[in-house]
């Protein structure tokens, strides 16, 4: 059965208007072609919908029991295209994204709160987790962005922007290490140190920049939270190495962070997506938001950003950088 929408919504609008001529009007159809669009109804349905008399016209029996029918699926139909051209305006809609927990908090949320203010019926899904799980969730599509340490490779992702986030040292205020003249993996060497999860994008870059610079670290602990890293600095466990785009680094007013002076110590990060999908255009807008801010976020005090700890855009809009990811 190919029933036509057009002949359903033709149907309603006589009942509704208890005229053909009132209904070709409301229409915008001449009498003769509604008459032809109702004739065409009752053939596919085999079965008359309306009584006819040259004063009147009423629904049949099954013409009354159809007309609910008909109305809520032209009711439906109609919110349908409302809300497809209000996603397509970026009234409204649902966008999707995975991230390393230190934008998530900082960025993430500033390009959020930004978003907002111009679309403030968009809601948001967030998926804070480590860098393999971001790159799974975009991967699956569980996702419409993703924000990932390391380098991305493979044919299935796209990099939409690309930028740098330096690595910090954190450390108790009075501690030896704030009165260097710059901070050296052999110095970091010289302590014990709180590292972050293997599994971590900030692990992969600490551990490749340590066995290239050909320096044995002294791990006293591991955690998968930054926040945990830092409780275990504050009470003297040892220094931990956090990225410059988390606000752990600024959480303690007794702890102390510096860049670490070795160009290894710096974390690529990605905005990516899966390679050859559409994503929705509330994504879409909101990407140009979060890859500005991501190359230039907001100073967490409400002043302009530390040029040290800030991260650095490298421009790499739609590049697939070959290395593999870490």
């Amino acid at each position: 059965m190919d029933l036509n929408l057009r002949q359903v919504r033709a149907f309603v609008s006589v009942v509704q208007a208890g005229s053909f001529t009132r209904a070709a009007s409301l229409l915008n159809l001449s009498q003769p072609a509604l008459t032809v669009q109702i004739q065409r109804l009752e053939e596919m349905l085999d079965a008359r919908l309306l009584d006819r008399t040259s004063r009147a016209v009423a629904p049949t029996r099954l013409g009354r029991e159809l007309l609910p029918v008909f109305q809520r699926v032209l009711r439906e139909l109609d919110a349908v295209v409302i809300d497809t051209r209000d996603l397509a305006a970026q009234r409204h809609g649902i966008v999707r994204v995975a991230t390393l927990p230190s934008f998530a908090a900082s960025a993430l949320a500033e390009a959020i709160a930004l978003f907002r203010t111009k679309h403030p019926r968009v809601t948001f899904v967030i998926k804070d987790v480590i860098a393999q799980r971001v790159l799974d969730l975009v991967r699956s599509e569980e996702v419409d962005l993703g924000i990932v340490g390391g380098d991305v490779g493979g044919t299935d992702l796209d990099v939409l922007h690309q930028t740098s986030d330096a690595l910090h040292v954190v450390f108790p205020r009075d501690h030896p290490i704030g009165a260097l003249p710059g901070v050296t993996p052999a110095a970091l060497a010289k302590y014990p140190l709180i590292l972050m999860d293997p599994a971590t994008s900030v692990r992969a870059v600490v551990d490749q920049a340590f066995e290239d610079a050909q320096v044995i670290p002294l791990v006293a602990c591991e955690a998968t939270y930054m926040m945990t890293a830092i409780g275990m600095v504050r009470a003297g466990l040892g220094l931990t190495i956090l990225p410059a785009s988390a606000r752990e680094i600024r959480a303690e007013a007794d702890l102390q962070s510096r860049p670490i002076d070795d160009p290894q110590f710096e974390r690529p990060v990605c905005l990516i997506k899966k390679a050859g999908r559409t994503m929705p255009t509330a994504a879409e807008a909101f990407c140009g938001v979060l890859s500005d801010l991501i190359a230039h976020p907001l100073d967490l005090d409400g002043g302009p950003p530390d040029p040290v700890s800030s991260p650095r855009m490298t421009g790499t809009a739609g590049r697939r950088p070959d290395h593999p990811i870490r």
